[in-house]
């Protein structure tokens, strides 16, 4: 498979001809969406899913969405494309093999309602988890994309995450609210601490899987 890392939390992903893009949020390039297949949507907040953007891609030709039944609400015309997904499940998106976890997503603040979320191991290989820390027992990850700031989340409990799920390697994912001092910081600890090979992808990197 080949990986295009888009900005914060989008992943377009290749293989043997289908195009499958995960969380095209609004920090994220449009273009992303170009020539998909399928889309996959862990949650329905809107930097991990462009509403405008889909329903873009939509009216140029078919696109099948999976992702939690409650985006139906979210999506609004689109949601004649949604392709419900629960936690436990097992399907294919543009002809690869998705498998999803977790269910909720983790708590922000107790005042914040908790929404749905899926992770998604793709192909038996990578590994997208959304907006919560759910570790894949079951199984072996090669590569990680580990969210590595956010509002729900602190430092420790990210490399816990990372080093509970032991990927081979781990890609930075999340990273769209960090200025040049925040990531800097982060890429040093990440790397010292997440017990495997770490690395943050500039947006539009490519990388073979």
């Amino acid at each position: 498979m080949r990986l295009t890392k888009y900005a914060h939390s989008c992943l377009r992903v290749e293989h043997d001809g289908g195009v499958l893009v995960v969380d095209p949020g609004v920090f994220s390039d449009p273009a992303a969406l170009e020539g998909a297949d399928a889309v996959l949507v862990t949650h329905e907040h809107a930097d991990h899913l462009d509403v405008a953007a889909v329903c873009l891609q939509l009216d140029r030709g078919p696109l099948t969405i999976h992702g939690p039944a409650s985006l139906a609400g979210t999506l609004g015309d689109a949601a004649e494309a949604l392709h419900p997904v629960a936690a436990g499940e097992s399907f294919t998106a543009a002809g690869v093999a998705i498998r999803a976890y977790g269910g909720r997503h983790a708590v922000i603040h107790p005042d914040i309602p908790v929404v749905d979320n899926l992770g998604f191991l793709i192909n038996d290989v990578v590994y997208h988890p959304g907006d919560a820390l759910v570790v894949p027992d079951e199984t072996p990850v090669d590569t990680l994309f580990a969210p590595i700031h956010a509002p729900w989340s602190k430092f420790s409990e990210v490399v816990d995450f990372i080093r509970a799920v032991a990927p081979r390697r781990a890609y930075a994912l999340h990273d769209g609210l960090l200025n040049a001092n925040g990531l800097g910081v982060l890429d040093r600890q990440y790397a010292a601490l997440s017990g495997t090979e770490y690395q943050r992808l500039e947006p539009g990197s490519r990388v073979d899987v």
